[in-house]
């Protein structure tokens, strides 16, 4: 199991944002490349976003889907990316102040052939893509936070 932290400079409420934004998430998921899709109620438990993941041409079509939602507080995904598999990843926030948020993402492979890897070597391959993704929606949100001109 990946675990990674980040305190986002931005409140609370800006950071969910970006979460419960399907749309986004090409723009701060490492790895996402395209969003062809959000079913409407995102992020609503069972709602999906259909993504594409890669480079093009070697693009591969998936989803992820909500399977846990305490807005503002939690998002917990089933991201799929076949025929690596599947991860659970769950996002959690706690206000650090009026300004500043701490983001906790944690991701295990939870199905497909990457799930018989050894959590050491799992951890090896997403920690470093996690803690990119996590500075990604730091610069979403504090964008989101800042004052319009």
């Amino acid at each position: 199991m990946a675990e990674v932290s980040l305190n986002v400079e931005a409140p609370l409420e800006a950071v969910w944002a970006v979460l419960a934004d399907g749309w986004s998430y090409a723009g701060w998921v490492v790895g996402a490349s395209h969003i062809r899709d959000v079913d409407t109620g995102w992020p609503e438990p069972g709602t999906r976003i259909h993504h594409s993941v890669g480079p093009w041409p070697m693009v591969v079509q998936d989803v992820t889907e909500v399977v846990r939602c305490e807005p503002s507080h939690l998002l917990e995904l089933d991201a799929r990316l076949w025929p690596a598999g599947a991860a659970r990843i769950t996002f959690t926030l706690r206000p650090r102040s009026e300004s500043l948020t701490e983001v906790r993402m944690v991701e295990s492979v939870v199905r497909g052939p990457s799930a018989v890897l050894p959590n050491v070597v799992q951890d090896l391959m997403l920690t470093p893509r996690n803690k990119e993704t996590l500075q990604r929606l730091n610069a979403l949100a504090r964008g989101r936070a800042a004052p319009f001109d």
